[in-house]
């Protein structure tokens, strides 16, 4: 990381001692940290830091982490910054909503320093990767998406995709690894700005898993949550 200018992380966590530890095993890594313990000024001190990845606690008082969350991703200047939930809540019912709310990662406490840090590079390295360039052809395994010609191929051979299909396996390849509730892809893919039936959701990925054939158990299906295309085809799975 000496080569580049050190990526920002902004850690907003009520608990000192939480926040100085992520804060000093980041920092030896040679991350730019700083660190919120009030949730009253966390969106401010977002504004001003501009950070490249938020770490964000979901029990604080006044301000809760999902409340702070929807705020970052109703800002035009910070909306795309990934945010990591790092919570002692750990219910599906808690991923659930922290996942809804638009967090690109979800870890409970007591956690793993070392873990923790492998799921911030991992992120880190994504967006750097996807900013870098701009994206004319995707490819996860043998599946390959030419964005230019509209055009999607599967073990070299053309598959027929509707629009809705191809935008759906897009928004999955570019942000790989990331998990996305029904919701979050009815807003996307369909634009629907509403609460409107679910199992469409899962009726697309059904075809668009059908039409993938071998290839299909890269889409994971995260009970509870939703969908994701999987960083490994060993950890994948078509249920």
């Amino acid at each position: 990381m000496s080569e580049h200018k050190p990526k920002k992380i902004l850690i907003i966590d009520d608990e000192p001692d939480v926040a100085d530890l992520v804060s000093y095993h980041l920092k030896a890594k040679g991350y730019q940290v700083e660190t919120v313990n009030n949730p009253n000024v966390s969106i401010g001190t977002a504004r001003s830091f501009l950070p490249d990845l938020v770490i964000l606690d979901i029990m604080m008082p006044d301000l809760n982490g999902i409340q702070i969350c929807r705020i970052l991703r109703a800002d035009p200047r910070l909306r795309n910054i990934p945010i990591v939930f790092l919570t002692a809540k750990g219910e599906e019912t808690d991923r659930i909503a922290g996942f809804e709310s638009g967090c690109d990662d979800y870890i409970c406490k007591p956690f793993s320093t070392k873990e923790l840090i492998l799921r911030v590079q991992s992120i880190l390295r994504r967006v750097v990767k996807g900013a870098s360039e701009e994206i004319k052809r995707l490819q996860v395994g043998q599946i390959i998406l030419d964005i230019e010609c509209h055009v999607a191929t599967v073990l070299g051979r053309p598959i027929e995709l509707t629009a809705t299909e191809f935008k759906l396996l897009r928004l999955l390849m570019e942000r790989r690894g990331r998990v996305h509730t029904r919701e979050h892809l009815l807003i996307n893919v369909w634009n629907y700005e509403t609460e409107i039936e679910t199992r469409t959701v899962d009726t697309h990925i059904r075809r668009l898993r059908e039409k993938l054939g071998p290839e299909a158990d890269w889409i994971e299906t995260i009970r509870g949550v939703g969908y994701r295309m999987a960083e490994r085809k060993a950890e994948a799975c078509s249920t």
